[in-house]
């Protein structure tokens, strides 16, 4: 049973969970955006709802996907390239499609950051990635 903010409506597995409530929304962020950035956050968000359901939660600094939990992050979009965040219970340090990996202070959890360029940029590599955020986001 997921738990429902009576001030945003924002669904959460956990009871009262912290959250920036209202403090941002999704046209927030792309408003003033480039077409081509406008393209690749399309173009993301369409090749994750081939991997299943989510909804978007926009909070002060990011966009947030989530099922059950939140499993990926729009960190930011840019000029000309979108910039997202994957968060793992272990490091993949030996890949092509991630820029930078650091864990969480005090954690066992890494964030995997990527960004990407161009419609082609989110390819086998990053689609694995996707679907493994995803599935690990739905499983808490």
């Amino acid at each position: 049973m997921m738990w429902r903010c009576d001030k945003c409506g924002q669904q959460f597995l956990h009871t009262n969970q912290r959250h920036s409530c209202n403090d941002r929304t999704v046209q927030d962020f792309l408003d003033g955006k480039s077409a081509h950035t406008l393209a690749l956050y399309d173009h993301f968000l369409k090749v994750y709802s081939e991997i299943g359901d989510f909804v978007l939660h926009p909070a002060k600094t990011r966009i947030a996907l989530a099922n059950k939990t939140r499993f990926c992050s729009i960190n930011q979009l840019g000029r000309d390239f979108l910039h997202f965040v994957f968060q793992f219970d272990q490091p993949f340090n030996d890949n092509y499609c991630f820029i930078k990996v650091a864990q969480l202070p005090d954690t066992n959890l890494f964030n995997h950051h990527c960004r990407i360029y161009a419609i082609e940029d989110v390819n086998e590599e990053v689609r694995m990635y996707m679907k493994m955020a995803y599935d690990r986001g739905n499983k808490q």
